[in-house]
């Protein structure tokens, strides 16, 4: 239950209709083998008890009993277990019938959920037998116990405390104002549906978007149990579709397996946060009982997969279709700035590195959107102190295969004057001497676009915006920041796509730059020429820091639960120890520099994430970074 997670599962017994000893069994045999995985609640389909196709059988008086009594032997059976169980029951009330789900846990009844909505209509005719849901929650007597019986229940629990439970039956899902999308509004966000829904062609795809949609909407994690196989019979077939989503997100599927578990952990801190950060999702209080619920508290053992890479699709197709989609984003946001500020240049540092390698791909991109002559875009390399001929070149080559104004203006005198005027010796290498170069750079370019005309594109990316791995009045101005959302894990991703779909020369040399090491090459090379201040080598792996700026700035979580998920996703790659320091790292960097956040240059938000002062991080730059620091100093590690 540590930092939000819930081992939750959705289950489908191998069940035989209208024998509901038998399926009892296999029920408790499931909630035994959840309790050993330490699975907190579990979710049987619709009807598990009896058979959800028993048809008028439901009215025989020997099936109730049967029924009754076999619900009871679980909960006497589960007497001991710490598993919330949902279980499918035809529940008999004022001389009516219920399709009801029965909340067990710790040998009590919790609560007893009729659905709602009731399909009569092709192959389902549940009217003919259950009655719908009643408006109001009463107290009804049943296996000696008063129980609530109503479906304006949720099930709190203390552990984790934004742990709130709702249920719904099947078709409550499908219709137009779903009992989910009110119980999500009083504070529900773990939705239970029981349900028994046949097998026909596209209807598993439909459902899957169906159920990602709805817990996406309302922010929510939606467990689905589904009939299988052993439901099968006269016209329809079951196959036991079970699921269980996150906040939009299908974590876990499966489907043609009974008697097996569908399990996976929920993040209700993750989905508490969501909410409370989307001022449009209106919280109600229309009177919904609540029930409590006590776990055993403990330590949630994660089998659900962490990309070490959150801002990059795993599949290769979808990632090809965001890089695509991100291209094109950059793209007309430039288009646009071109055009609105009559820019009749585009002017544009390039190192010969990845950064700028982006921005003048976009730069290029936009030009060819307004059809306009690409000599209008003026590709400056500047070389000084530190730059290598291996990027030097690379930036030749790339201009001239992009067809490009080429140009170089080397800055080595300019910054030697600068030097002689504010004193600076050439042999002290500290921040003065970089950031020299740095801010000479930026003069040259904006006074060339001034000149010409036209404006500065920015090529920083969201990654050193983050670490504040930039000039202040260098590197970090312009008049349009193209790579601003984009964090450095993606910009390589971007670069690799270009080139994979590009002819010829400008292939070749985005290859060689995507293999050079990430560096401004502001200190003098090596005495054989190569890059002698290796950026990764300082502020440590990129991929790191935008692992942990996705999980701070995305979904705000502490730094002991990004180490947690850290060490999860990095697992193999790097110590628990090295995860820790460069944690500290960040978090120490990320609050201090702030003040370069707060005065950002225009850019085009592509992702969730992005630093705008204007509009999606407002962050005092003089706050303490007190309470991160010390949590993540406090990190125990695992040698």
């Amino acid at each position: 239950m540590k930092d939000g997670f819930v081992k939750v599962a959705a289950a489908s017994p191998d069940l035989r209709v209208a024998e509901p000893a038998y399926n009892a069994g296999e029920i408790v045999d499931l909630i035994r083998k959840a309790e050993e995985l330490d699975v907190k609640i579990l979710v049987f389909p619709e009807l598990s008890i009896t058979g959800y196709t028993c048809g008028d059988l439901f009215f025989q008086k020997s099936l109730q009993r049967a029924a009754e009594a076999a619900l009871g032997s679980i909960v006497k059976d589960t007497a001991s277990s710490d598993v919330l169980v949902f279980v499918g029951y035809p529940f008999q009330w004022n001389g009516k019938l219920y399709n009801t789900a029965v909340a067990i846990k710790g040998g009590k009844v919790l609560a007893i959920i009729p659905k709602k909505n009731l399909p009569s209509y092709g192959e389902f005719y549940e009217t003919r037998w259950f009655t719908p849901a009643p408006g109001n929650v009463d107290t009804v007597e049943f296996l000696g116990q008063k129980v609530l019986f109503g479906n304006k229940i949720i099930l709190d629990a203390s552990m984790p405390s934004t742990l709130s439970i709702g249920c719904e039956i099947c078709e409550d899902l499908w219709v137009p104002e779903s009992p989910s999308q009110r119980l999500a509004l009083n504070g529900a966000t773990v939705i239970v549906n029981l349900s028994a829904s046949d097998e026909i062609i596209g209807k598993d795809e439909y459902r899957k978007n169906l159920i990602s949609s709805v817990s996406a909407r309302l922010v929510c994690g939606y467990i689905y149990a589904d009939a299988a196989d052993g439901e099968s019979s006269t016209d329809m077939v079951f196959t036991g579709s079970n699921l269980i989503a996150e906040n939009g997100a299908v974590l876990v599927s499966s489907s043609f397996k009974s008697n097996e578990l569908t399990i996976t952990e929920l993040d209700t801190d993750k989905l508490a946060m969501e909410r409370e950060r989307m001022n449009t999702f209106i919280s109600a209080d229309d009177g919904y009982e609540r029930v409590p619920v006590q776990f055993r508290v403990c330590e949630t053992r994660l089998t659900r997969r962490f990309s070490s890479h959150p801002f990059v699709p795993a599949d290769e197709d979808e990632r090809k279709s965001r890089c695509d989609e991100i291209l094109r984003l950059q793209a007309y946001g430039l288009k646009k700035r071109l055009i609105a500020s009559h820019a009749a240049k585009a002017v544009i540092g390039l190192s010969g590195g990845l950064d700028s390698t982006l921005a003048l791909l976009v730069t290029v991109k936009a030009f060819d959107l307004l059809r306009r002559d690409r000599k209008d875009i003026i590709a400056i390399t500047m070389p000084c102190f530190g730059t290598t001929a291996r990027t030097k070149s690379n930036a030749e080559k790339l201009a001239e295969s992009l067809n490009v104004d080429f140009r170089t203006i080397d800055i080595t005198k300019s910054v030697l004057q600068h030097f002689e005027d504010i004193q600076q010796s050439i042999d002290d290498l500290s921040v003065t001497y970089e950031n020299a170069q740095a801010r000479e750079r930026t003069q040259v370019l904006m006074d060339v676009a001034n000149k010409e005309g036209g404006i500065v594109i920015g090529t920083g990316d969201l990654s050193e915006l983050a670490l504040g791995w930039a000039t202040y009045n260098g590197d970090h101005m312009s008049m349009y920041g193209v790579n601003s959302s984009i964090p450095k894990t993606l910009v390589r991703y971007l670069v690799r796509h270009t080139a994979d779909s590009m002819p010829g020369e400008s292939s070749i040399v985005l290859y060689d730059i995507l293999a050079t090491p990430v560096s401004p090459e502001l200190l003098p090379a090596t005495k054989d020429g190569q890059i002698a201040q290796v950026t990764e080598d300082i502020v440590g792996p990129y991929e790191l820091h935008d692992f942990f700026l996705y999980y701070m700035v995305r979904f705000g979580f502490p730094p002991a639960k990004i180490f947690r998920l850290a060490c999860e996703a990095f697992h193999g790659d790097y110590s628990q120890e090295f995860i820790k320091k460069w944690l500290v790292v960040f978090v120490r960097r990320f609050f201090q520099q702030q003040f370069k956040r707060s005065c950002l240059p225009d850019g085009p938000k592509v992702g969730t994430v992005t630093f705008s002062p204007r509009s999606d991080w407002r962050m005092p730059s003089d706050a303490a970074a007190d309470v991160w620091l010390k949590e993540a100093e406090s990190i125990e590690v695992v040698q």
